[in-house]
């Protein structure tokens, strides 16, 4: 590394009271030191150089569960439990790009967000519905944009993290609207008396070519390029986030959920689920382990939210408790 050069040390690496250099004994015991520890990143790089190439061994990966892919190569090479490995098999979809990367942008992107939020709304916090909605509006697009700085800027100084994307759903329910903001294929969904509705359209290439009338739906089944996005975090300097309002009523349940849960479950089977008299928590555990013993081909991620009664005046201050323990946890 350049910082445990030997001219850098001579001229950086000086008392912060005397300003004289490291004594030339000491430089020698750090120089000598910088192999500590390698034994470690060896085992990191290697185990994840070995999964890799059974990865590319398989003769039809699209249909693998990562997961479980991943633990049974580890097992089989001997991977100790302590040591994990420094780079994650490619993930795409809702966690696109790079080793480990999409797990990573996943993570910037909820953190800035909430970040950004538990911020902005307390500034809403007097207002009516009516004249928080256009600022709210504002705040979630800023949020995005804030998460996409982020991702795009951890992946230029980390090499390992270049490439790596997230897509993105936010939903906040204030009084009687629903706004949800989203890019790339993770969706939102409302439950109302039995029917699922879906909320957000696809960013998609499959979706933008039925649009313009260029692919049949009937089509879609048999297309390899269902899962590529066309909007997401971490792929261009810019985002444009698609923000909609919707009209909120009591008893209404929203979804919010990445593509490894929809291309597992049918609207039919989910639908069934919601219908259930059960927590909310309990419904999305069941949406989740539903999805993996239909094969579990992608990571699931699954938000319940419930339409609750409670005066305008105080669907703010909710909201701003909430995101201010995710922001601070």
């Amino acid at each position: 590394h350049w910082l445990s050069t030997q001219e850098v040390l001579e001229r950086y690496a000086i008392h912060y009271k005397t300003g004289k250099p490291m004594p030339e004994n000491l430089r020698k015991r750090l120089l000598a030191a910088r192999n500590f520890n390698q034994g470690f990143a060896t085992v990191e790089y290697t185990a994840s150089a070995l999964v890799d190439m059974a990865l590319y061994a398989l003769e039809d990966p699209s249909r693998l569960d990562i997961g479980a892919f991943e633990k049974v190569t580890l097992d089989q090479i001997g991977m100790p439990a302590e040591i994990t490995m420094r780079h994650r098999l490619p993930h795409f979809m809702h966690i696109m790009g790079g080793y480990a990367a999409g797990e990573v942008a996943s993570k910037l992107a909820v953190d800035e967000v909430a970040a950004e939020l538990s911020t902005a709304l307390p500034l809403l916090l007097d207002k009516p519905v009516g004249e928080a909605l256009p600022g709210l509006v504002e705040d979630l697009r800023f949020a995005a944009s804030r998460a996409n700085d982020s991702i795009l800027g951890t992946a230029k100084r980390e090499a390992d993290y270049e490439g790596m994307g997230s897509t993105l759903v936010i939903a906040v329910l204030l009084a009687d609207r629903l706004v949800v903001g989203h890019l790339g294929d993770s969706r939102a969904y409302r439950w109302r008396a039995g029917r699922l509705e879906q909320l957000t359209r696809d960013h998609c290439w499959v979706d933008e070519q039925v649009a313009a009338g260029s692919l049949s739906v009937d089509a879609l089944i048999d297309t390899r390029y269902k899962n590529i996005v066309t909007r997401a975090l971490g792929i261009e300097d810019e985002v444009d986030l698609e923000v909609h309002d919707h009209a909120v009523e009591r008893e209404d349940i929203f979804l919010l959920c990445s593509d490894g849960l929809t291309d597992m479950l049918s609207d039919v089977q989910i639908e069934a689920v919601l219908s259930q008299d059960q927590p909310l928590l309990a419904r999305a555990q069941t949406l989740v382990d539903q999805a993996n013993a239909n094969g579990g081909k992608d990571n699931i991620s699954v938000v319940l939210m419930r339409e609750a009664v409670e005066s305008e005046k105080g669907w703010a201050r909710r909201l701003v408790s909430r995101f201010q323990r995710n922001a601070n946890p």
